[in-house]
């Protein structure tokens, strides 16, 4: 007797009861509209070098390109907020990491699909889970199974848990529907609090991002830190929360517990001890983050810029780690060293290695020293 092919509502259902937070299921038709949208957008320079769903828009708009004879996609959000941890009062300067990289949560969501694609399985059918992958425009594809709506972010919007969720999509054979769910209706209506809180104007239109500008992208572009952008880098390492966290639906959490087990909340890294760590100990602590070839000298660079902006240059460890950083065999980091003393009005003496292009290059850049900070023994101001 042949199996029976689950329904759209046992699919969506297997997937709640796996930790999803919206389950949707749509036609795996290709992404024709969204193809255009990205290959104009890279042809333009929007895309900044970026490749994810970019480096081929013509393959990461097709599911067929994902499994021959798509028929259908079982598409799910999983919310990742686990609330804001305050910064620790050591005194010793922190890094700040963006919510949706404090854990791996791509891992429970592949988990919570691979439930959803094993009942696929189990009926005959193929079925192949796609999550953070160049191979599925996983917004388009939340979009058409109704689960959220485009935010002016650029973001899909899922009631209840706002922007703040990882996507993902089954590809299946199953011929699980006809037609597709109507789209959700637009709630952000008049506001845009996304374009005006972004920190460097990279929201210039609503749904239109300027990667170029993007400080969660910057983080991750190879080479060195485009220097207009350091100063509004503020005490990011890696990514940033700012358009999600002005965005109203993001303050409306419906799901705040989550059935899976609390993990390590890594809001805050110590800066001092990120740069005296090694490459195997950087690689092993932030390996899952989208790091420019592997190469740990970026987690080094994105470091020293955030050290520019909240360092204490008094602080003998902040001292310390930039001398060291100065007389670093890498020349990518003695350049980012250099802007750091620079910003924090240390001595250049320690540097070594001063013939080098790049180091050549941060020598010949004006820095405005940062202001001192301020504490709890400084006058009022008059």
């Amino acid at each position: 007797m042949k199996p029976i092919t689950p329904s759209p509502e046992t699919l969506i259902d297997i997937g709640r009861r796996a930790g999803l937070a919206a389950v949707g299921v749509c036609r795996a038709e290709p992404f024709t509209d969204t193809e255009e949208t990205l290959s104009e957008r890279k042809s333009d320079g929007l895309h900044g070098g970026m490749q994810f769903t970019y480096r081929n828009p013509e393959r990461s708009t097709d599911p067929a390109r994902v499994l021959p004879g798509a028929a259908a996609l079982v598409v799910g959000a999983l919310d990742f907020w686990r609330g804001d941890p305050e910064r620790p009062d050591d005194g010793t300067p922190y890094g700040r990491v963006a919510a949706y990289a404090r854990e791996d949560h791509y891992a429970a969501l592949r988990s919570a699909l691979g439930q959803v694609a094993e009942a696929l399985r189990e009926s005959g059918h193929r079925a192949v889970v796609v999550a953070d992958a160049n191979s599925l425009v996983d917004r388009a594809a939340a979009h058409r199974a109704g689960i959220g709506w485009w935010g002016k972010s650029s973001n899909i919007l899922v009631p209840g848990a706002g922007s703040l969720v990882v996507l993902g999509a089954v590809v299946t054979d199953a011929p699980l529907c006809d037609t597709d769910p109507g789209p959700m209706a637009d709630g952000c209506g008049s506001c845009r609090q996304c374009l005006d809180g972004c920190p460097t104007g990279a929201i210039f239109a609503p749904g239109v991002v300027d990667a170029r500008r993007c400080l969660a992208w910057l983080v991750q572009e190879a080479g060195v830190f485009r220097p207009e952008f350091r100063v509004a880098l503020g005490d990011r390492i890696y990514g940033c929360d700012d358009c999600a966290d002005v965005c109203p639906p993001n303050r409306v959490r419906v799901r705040l517990d989550s059935p899976r087990a609390k993990r390590p909340n890594e809001a805050w890294v110590s800066l001092v001890d990120l740069l005296d760590a090694s490459d195997e100990d950087l690689m092993a602590r932030f390996g899952r983050w989208y790091i420019p070839r592997r190469q740990p000298r970026y987690l080094r660079r994105n470091a020293l810029v955030a050290l520019g902006n909240v360092g204490d240059p008094s602080a003998p460890r902040v001292r310390y780690a930039v001398n060291r950083a100065l007389a670093h065999p890498d020349p990518l980091v003695r350049a980012h060293a250099v802007w750091c003393a620079r910003r924090l009005g240390l001595d250049l003496a320690p540097l070594q290695g001063r013939d080098d292009p790049l180091v050549q290059d941060e020598l010949s850049r004006q820095v405005r020293v940062r202001q001192p900070l301020a504490t709890a023994a400084s006058p009022p101001p008059r």
